[in-house]
């Protein structure tokens, strides 16, 4: 029996772009989910982690969410849809609403939870059920790894690597005993993969020192494994180990990725060439991010030809940064030429920013001044520089650790 599903993940519901609210962008995105989950009538929706931007979400995205899975389960009754806890998520928020999920056939997994010093692997192993409740596959259901969860289990779990690689066989062991031969096995996780890339915008996770994690962690029995935390639509090593990516660009550094859900359909009785099919459903965009970076000289002329039409929404407008190289002190009335010369109510003005131009005999070097708030990362960074010491590598991750200690010491507090 053919299973299919939608892979999505690292929604951000809430976000806040340099102090804009995303919810009309995130709003456009689940109406057209929701057109294609009618359309489509999937046997499931995973939603990879990173439902949230905070761990503290404002009421008006946990509506959003709740309202969506309303919408969506009136539509496609039969249709699961499974979430896990992302690094931005409150693995426990997400599952305090457990009833309210029920309900609309959607159930969240937000921590790793353990029984008589074993992991409870009945929690993280969901089946997905067809028109008719046969089972047609298996979720294996794995939310972003925080050390405290999966350490000090047993000899097999002393630090959070071995834990990683123990909780991985024993969760797939424990998929293979109960699967059959016309069931598909699939794997949800919330992980930077190496291999991956990134964009500036995605929060480090560090689990036991080490970034990212090997897919040798994924037996060859999982017929997909659908990843989140990376926002550009990817394959990581083998077709079906995928990121599905974000559904809207999350910084300048992302403007250019074909936003995506991946449509995927898995026969397990068919031939290996036949057995997996892949669609990427592009996402459309609501809202452009646009950078415009010119000579001081030719600016104004840049930005007076860019396209006009007024755009009544306030957050339906185009997002703009400005970035210029001179050798001469700018004017000091710049940013209201600027102003002057956009066409009326159709762009938000993010950043006017200059760029250091030195010319040298083999290349040209840049600096960019860049006035967005510095990471904790780069705050350690910084301070350790100052001190006199040099870059460490061992020391960075060291500081990650610890910083994602801190984060999961928070989230329990905010309970």
């Amino acid at each position: 029996m053919t299973v299919r599903f939608f892979h999505t993940s690292d929604w951000h519901l809430g976000q806040f772009f340099h102090n804009h609210e995303r919810d009309y962008e995130h709003t456009q995105f689940l109406n057209w989910l929701l057109e294609q989950i009618q359309e489509k009538q999937p046997n499931a929706l995973l939603i990879a982690g990173d439902i949230f931007d905070v761990v503290n979400p404002a009421s008006s995205a946990q509506k959003q969410l709740y309202q969506f899975l309303t919408d969506a389960h009136a539509l496609a009754p039969h249709m699961q849809t499974l979430m896990i806890a992302g690094n931005h998520d409150s693995g426990y928020r997400i599952e305090q609403v457990e009833p309210f999920l029920a309900k609309f056939n959607a159930k969240a997994v937000g921590i790793i939870s353990k029984q008589n010093q074993q992991f409870d692997l009945d929690r993280l192993l969901v089946p997905i059920y067809d028109a008719n409740k046969n089972i047609i596959a298996w979720c294996l259901t794995l939310p972003y790894l925080r050390s405290a969860e999966i350490t000090g289990l047993n000899e097999q779990t002393t630090n959070s690597q071995n834990a990683i690689a123990y909780l991985h066989q024993q969760l797939i062991a424990a998929a293979k005993a109960r699967k059959q031969p016309d069931q598909a096995l699939i794997l949800m996780s919330h992980a930077h993969m190496q291999g991956g890339e990134t964009s500036d915008s995605e929060r480090p996770i560090v689990v036991g020192n080490e970034e990212a994690l090997s897919t040798a962690l994924f037996d060859d029995v999982i017929d997909y494994v659908a990843l989140g935390h990376l926002h550009k639509p990817q394959k990581v090593g083998q077709t079906h180990i995928r990121y599905s990516g974000s559904p809207i660009p999350l910084s300048f550094s992302e403007r250019n990725y074909k936003h995506q859900v991946v449509d995927v359909r898995i026969d397990p009785k068919a031939s290996v060439t036949e057995r997996y099919q892949y669609e990427s459903l592009i996402i459309p965009r609501t809202v452009d991010l646009i950078r415009i970076r010119e000579e001081l000289k030719d600016l104004i002329s840049a930005v007076q030809a860019l396209p006009q039409g007024e755009i009544e929404h306030l957050n339906a407008r185009h997002f703009l940064e400005i970035e210029y190289t001179t050798d001469a002190p700018p004017p000091v009335d710049l940013r209201q030429q600027i102003e002057m010369a956009l066409p009326p109510n159709r762009y938000r003005l993010l950043r006017i920013a200059r760029i250091y131009q030195k010319q040298t005999e083999q290349h040209d070097t840049f600096t960019t001044v860049d006035l967005k708030p510095p990471t904790p990362e780069r705050l350690f960074l910084n301070l350790w520089e100052k001190m006199g010491y040099e870059q460490d590598e061992s020391v960075k991750r060291d500081f990650l650790t610890l910083l994602e200690a801190a984060q999961h010491d928070l989230d329990q507090k905010v309970q």
